[in-house]
């Protein structure tokens, strides 16, 4: 009966805190990025500590020079993404009309007398993009910026989150012991080794795949820049951020530019080397170098569980949800195997007479 009223003791106590985060997700944003913030820099504060600093220099050393690389971001690279961004949206309609013009001179000669519907479609289409690519546009805008909570939800973002950081940073250590100190006593131990497994799990897939998607978009967006592909800074780093998830970064940005290199410079075929340079020298980078030294066979995550697992929670708290959406799995991956690991071991899985060791390596003998 003691174990059935900590299971549910446990499980309520999981209903209780899952119910609050959906019902307090809108003003979440701010805390779960600086908490995510925080954990990923931690490091950085105890080497500063580890010299010597006091801990509350080293954590505003570095909440400083994290505002500092936030403003040279927004300083350089937002005006050239927006940039970008002005001129896809300006060009769109017709760069669409020259994809229109490619597929039609190629369905000409390869439909003969059947071209005449498949055009007849195609305008049908067209048209239809082209009623609706207004009322797309405005309900997109519409749907962003609506009632100026997106205005609020960013100003929050930046104001509220350094501050997060700089208090989390600060309490660090002692917010571990207090929680270490609330621990059930018989059941402390075992806490503390799946707290472990789930740390090392966590900070190699934040910070060392953190890292790998910063150097990933950083050398994609260079080098479709320098192969003079259109929009090749937002291909890149959507590409760089995306690596995250393996293999899902590189599929697409990969996609993206050769459909854009082949709209823009079709018949020439030296952009698509270029493109497919790049991204090959970014793989082989990665899978040689980058994923085994920065993050190492510490994650354990499944690509599947993880576009799953950020599915999931994207869908049940939004934003918040994609920014937990790591660890969380993360950490369910090693409840799971903790669970699989105590139930293999239980009498449930073997049996009331369950076999002796000797006796496993012994063929079964066939019936009569």
């Amino acid at each position: 009966m003691r174990v059935e009223r900590q299971v549910l003791f446990w499980l309520a106590a999981l209903i209780l805190l899952i119910l609050a985060a959906l019902v307090l997700r809108s003003v979440l944003l701010p805390f779960v990025a600086g908490m995510v913030i925080a954990y990923a820099l931690n490091p950085l504060a105890d080497r500063l500590g580890a010299l010597g600093l006091p801990r509350v220099w080293a954590s505003a050393i570095v909440v400083v020079l994290l505002i500092m690389a936030l403003v040279a971001a927004v300083v350089f690279l937002v005006p050239i993404i927006a940039r970008q961004v002005q001129q896809l949206v300006e060009v769109l309609p017709g760069e669409i009309e020259r994809v229109r013009g490619m597929v039609e001179d190629s369905a000409r000669e390869r439909l003969g007398s059947r071209f005449g519907d498949f055009q007849a479609w195609l305008d049908s289409v067209a048209a239809e993009l082209s009623r609706n690519w207004a009322s797309v546009i405005g309900f997109l805008a519409q749907s962003v910026w609506s009632q100026g909570r997106a205005l609020v939800s960013f100003a929050s973002l930046l104001l509220i989150t350094p501050v997060v950081v700089f208090y989390l940073l600060v309490d660090w250590h002692s917010m571990l012991q207090k929680i270490d100190s609330w621990l059930p006593r018989d059941h402390a131990p075992t806490i503390r080794r799946l707290a472990i497994e789930i740390n090392a799990a966590v900070s190699a897939f934040i910070r060392g795949q953190g890292l790998i998607c910063l150097i990933l978009g950083s050398l994609y967006a260079v080098g479709l820049t320098w192969a003079d592909i259109p929009y090749g800074l937002i291909i890149g780093l959507a590409a760089g951020l995306l690596s995250f998830v393996p293999f899902v970064g590189f599929a697409l940005g990969l996609i993206t530019a050769l459909t854009v290199a082949l709209i823009q410079y079709w018949p020439e075929t030296l952009p698509l080397l270029k493109v497919l340079a790049v991204f090959g020298i970014g793989q082989a980078l990665d899978s040689s170098l980058l994923s085994p030294r920065i993050v190492g066979p510490k994650v354990g995550l499944h690509p599947v569980w993880l576009i799953f697992s950020l599915f999931v929670f994207g869908y049940l708290f939004g934003f918040v949800g994609v920014l937990v959406a790591v660890p969380m799995a993360a950490a369910i991956a090693v409840l799971v195997r903790f669970a699989l690991e105590v139930y293999l071991s239980s009498s449930i899985y073997k049996g009331r007479t369950a076999l002796a060791p000797a006796d496993l390596d012994q063929p079964l003998e066939k019936g009569p």
